[in-house]
């Protein structure tokens, strides 16, 4: 049964991230393909999710596999919040097909089964949930500002292209990029103190000291967006850069712990 509802999710992710990469030419088709394919997709994998949840002999999304399924789940439903939205669906591009990736990857990894449970208490994971909120919703910050670099430059080249697409203003997007990070910095905030309340003696490791430090640099952004006025092409850019850091230094430590 469980496989009946990972193969919907992937195919209707997949249709998702070729519909946008289509919507470039074709922008009012390519985005009502798109969306409805991330809705469909994103159903598809709550019911996986509840399934494995009721079946699974522990708590199912505590291995790496596992655990990346579940940030698949965050990241498009954070996503939905925007990209029902015309001016934001071209966001999908950046966002659909690392997700369709990410999770055939889980697959593979068997994240999508039910047989693996971790035995964990409530305290392991409300932490594990809480880090993949916060890191998905920074992964579409991310998106949200390499979307405003994208724009920024096409209006500043004249870029032809602009006039067939339904962008959000500028302004829009670095406002909304801020409060995304700012909510998700919250939440990672949260995973990270249950985190270290679960360490015993001796157990801070290489894993725990990065997403601390890269915790402190995502407010450090914020915070100088906020005391000293960064905003604009400055902060879209800084955001990306230390986000990107996040995505590839995050998981290396992880797995090598």
């Amino acid at each position: 049964m469980v496989e009946l509802l990972v193969w919907p999710a992937l195919v209707a992710y997949g249709e998702a991230a070729l519909a946008y990469a289509g919507g470039l030419r074709t922008p009012r088709l390519g985005g009502n393909l798109a969306i409805w394919g991330v809705r469909v997709g994103w159903l598809a994998q709550t019911a996986l999710l509840v399934v494995q949840g009721l079946r699974a002999d522990g708590f199912p999304w505590g291995s790496w596999a596992g655990a990346l399924n579940l940030f698949v789940w965050f990241v498009v439903g954070v996503y939905l919040v925007w990209g029902c939205n015309a001016r934001f669906r071209l966001l999908g591009a950046l966002v659909m097909p690392p997700a369709a990736a990410l999770l055939a990857v889980s697959w593979l990894g068997g994240g999508t089964g039910v047989e693996d449970g971790v035995q964990a208490g409530a305290l392991l994971a409300a932490h594990v949930g809480l880090m993949l909120a916060g890191l998905a919703g920074l992964a579409v910050a991310a998106g949200m500002s390499a979307l405003y670099l994208w724009e920024d430059r096409s209006l500043t080249r004249r870029d032809s292209r602009l006039f067939r697409l339904r962008m959000p203003p500028l302004e829009a997007l670095d406002r909304i990029a801020a409060r995304v990070a700012g909510v998700s910095l919250g939440l990672l905030s949260g995973g990270i103190v249950l985190g270290l309340a679960r360490l015993r003696s001796g157990e801070f490791d290489a894993a725990m000291a990065v997403t601390i430090v890269l915790w402190a640099l995502v407010a450090t952004i914020l915070a100088l967006r906020l005391e000293a006025g960064l905003r604009g092409r400055r902060a879209a850019t800084l955001l990306t850069v230390a986000l990107a850091l996040i995505a590839v230094v995050l998981p290396i430590t992880h797995f090598a712990s």
